[in-house]
């Protein structure tokens, strides 16, 4: 039994690498969207929405309780029915196929490991961040307009007026960012609790995604009535993404761990500034978002090159997060041994 979490995950990165997503109306992260998209309807609709002129969010408004109160229900609920379909579902496979023998064992594997995969989004990851590269400079019609466009699909700003070295920096920051909520983070909660942690993980992420805004989002007002999605994610990912700035670091070689710590806290978010800028300082390039934060300041701007090397530091540190936590289930295994 101590092998059957490994072996999922296994059997996950397998079907994630050969398969891919599985079809939207049989991906559970799209129910969770869906939910989402009808819950929030909802808080908003019965939350005040307090509008400066132009349609901005009031700086410093007062605090709306009841969106706060029902965007936390909301929030609460789903996870709650997402925790509950995975446990049915993990105990029903393990119930099946008692006594384990061998061939059981790897069904069981087998079985976790489909559910486990939607969680899981690094094939998709690094395939989405290759299209925004080929877009923005590959021939023969690659393109500063063709790689804005592409960019909108990985990231939430306004990316209109970007230069080609802004869309390159985007990119790397968001492979980074979401090396840590679409594949580590993910990996981590399963280790912890499970098939329900790595959904669960998952729902707050995507939560997160769609309601954690500090003001307005496509016409809505989340400064109250996504505060509570957002400060649970900032949770769930503080430890997650220390560990995947660890990875990254320790993959690249030679990184300044005081550096770090010090670039990784310019970043507003407690915890996207870490793998961003282990990878800013892995690459030995300046990523940036104007005005508001540059990590590893002393670097070059990032090339085209760069994004391929990106996406090989980050599968590196993976391989090397989930070779780690196969040996350590050996190590268990043979001490277990009589």
């Amino acid at each position: 039994m101590l092998c059957l979490p490994v072996l999922a995950l296994l059997a996950a990165l397998a079907i994630d690498h050969f398969l891919g997503e599985p079809p939207v109306r049989f991906h559970p992260v799209v129910w969770m969207g869906n939910y989402l998209t009808w819950a929030g309807e909802q808080v908003q609709s019965l939350s005040r929405q307090t509008l400066a002129a132009g349609g901005a969010a009031i700086e410093n408004e007062p605090a709306d309780l009841p969106a706060f109160a029902l965007g936390a229900l909301a929030w609460l609920w789903g996870i709650l029915l997402v925790g509950a379909a995975a446990y049915a579902i993990e105990q029903s496979v393990l119930a099946w196929l008692e006594p384990l023998s061998w061939a059981g064992l790897l069904l069981a594997a087998l079985l976790l490991g489909l559910v486990l995969k939607p969680a899981l989004a690094w094939a998709m990851l690094r395939t989405e961040t290759q299209a925004v590269e080929l877009a923005l400079s590959g021939l023969p019609d690659g393109s500063l307009a063709r790689g804005r466009e592409r960019l909108r699909f990985l990231v939430s700003r306004d990316v209109t007026d970007f230069s080609e070295v802004q869309v390159r920096e985007s990119v790397i920051e968001s492979l980074a960012e979401n090396l840590n909520d679409s594949v580590v983070a993910p990996i981590f909660w399963f280790v912890v609790l499970g098939l329900p942690g790595a959904l669960m993980y998952r729902f707050a992420n995507t939560a997160d995604a769609m309601w954690g805004y500090p003001g307005m989002y496509r016409e809505r007002n989340w400064q109250w009535a996504g505060k509570w999605a957002a400060r649970a994610d900032d949770v769930l990912s503080w430890l997650p993404a220390r560990i995947t700035a660890l990875l990254l670091a320790l993959a690249a070689a030679g990184v300044s761990f005081a550096q770090l710590y010090r670039d990784a806290a310019r970043t507003p978010s407690p915890n996207s500034g870490w793998p961003m800028a282990a990878m800013a300082m892995a690459l030995g390039c300046s990523l940036s978002k104007p005005q508001v934060y540059v990590l590893n300041a002393p670097g070059r701007e990032p090339q085209a090159a760069d994004t391929e090397r990106a996406i090989r530091l980050a599968g590196r540190a993976l391989l090397m997060g989930v070779a780690g936590l196969v040996m350590f289930t050996l190590v268990g295994m043979l001490k277990g041994l009589p």
